[in-house]
């Protein structure tokens, strides 16, 4: 299985690792990321573990047939996780007394199904895509950037891999490294500002901060396949210089706004200013409706 199949779902806003079987064509999911959703333990490898126990001494062997994935973990690494398909998770949900139980049923069901509409119409990603950040409070001018950093992203990995860089570590160094270049902070440094944590970063940056992480990526792309890096390390040094674009972008804008374009502003934060914007548009909405007769006469 490829690791690029590897995708985050969200199940009620939580987070589930999973990752498409394209010779099985089914889902596989991360199971401590189900437990944690369903169970609401802050140990859910203890707690799976215990389960694993619990349903071997029942005599199941339900657990001969778990597979490990290496995923993305919170620290930015990937570690060999427990996964299951449909099936396995549904024998493994009937373990878990959880109120949360039946709706999570009926989402695995519209994971797969969405996944055949996909195959059939790819735009309908972009459109899924699109209705879950609206969902979140983002805006559309943001949520058009984001998506266009999606297939940036997609294109300079597309380019790794014909260069041969390996998915996993080498992919986060060289990320690190334009990331770097360009706000002149690791990946884990750059999070650490924000206050994040399994969080992507991506999701958390402002707009302008989002333009110029895609003006890096995308300048590495073409640097290289101008270039065609033959070594990891000829493959670092077009990512740095990639960076290094956007990194002389950001400081002249930083000279001639007198402000930092780097910013300690998560998603949470920008929902808020979302909201308060709004709140203040309909304060001044219903000053206008109570100003007197004068309205009736536009």
């Amino acid at each position: 299985m490829e690791e690029k199949s590897n995708k985050i779902q969200l199940f009620e806003d939580k987070r589930i690792r999973t990752a498409w079987d394209e010779e099985k064509e089914e889902w596989l999911f991360s199971i401590v990321d189900v437990i944690e959703v369903l169970a609401g333990t802050d140990n859910p490898r203890r707690y799976w573990s215990d389960l694993k126990r619990k349903m071997k001494a029942e005599g199941s062997q339900l657990y001969e047939k778990i597979v490990q994935l290496k995923l993305l973990s919170s620290d930015g690494k990937r570690y060999n996780t427990d996964v299951a398909n449909t099936e396995q998770l549904l024998r493994i949900i009937q373990s878990i007394p959880s109120p949360k139980a039946e709706p999570f049923k009926h989402w695995l069901a519209q994971v797969g199904r969405e996944r055949i509409e996909e195959t059939i119409d790819p735009e309908l990603t972009i459109d899924r895509a699109l209705v879950t950040y609206l969902k979140k409070g983002y805006t559309r001018e943001w949520i058009n950037q984001r998506l266009q950093a999606i297939q940036v992203r997609k294109e300079l990995t597309d380019e790794w891999d014909d260069r041969g860089v390996k998915q996993g570590l080498e992919y986060a160094i060289l990320t690190d490294e334009i990331t770097k270049a360009w706000s002149g902070m690791t990946t884990r440094q750059y999070k650490r500002l924000k206050g994040l944590k399994k969080e992507n970063l991506r999701d958390n940056m402002s707009t302008l901060e989002l333009v110029l992480n895609m003006l890096a990526e995308a300048t590495t792309t073409e640097l290289s396949k101008e270039q065609e890096p033959q070594t990891f390390n000829e493959n670092r040094d077009v990512a740095r210089s990639g960076g290094e674009v956007a990194g002389n972008a950001r400081r002249d804008i930083e000279n001639r706004t007198g402000k930092p374009v780097i910013t300690a502003k998560n998603a949470v934060d920008f929902s808020r200013l979302l909201g308060s914007v709004i709140e203040s548009a309909a304060g001044n909405e219903d000053d206008g409706d109570n100003s007197g007769s004068g309205g009736d006469d536009e």
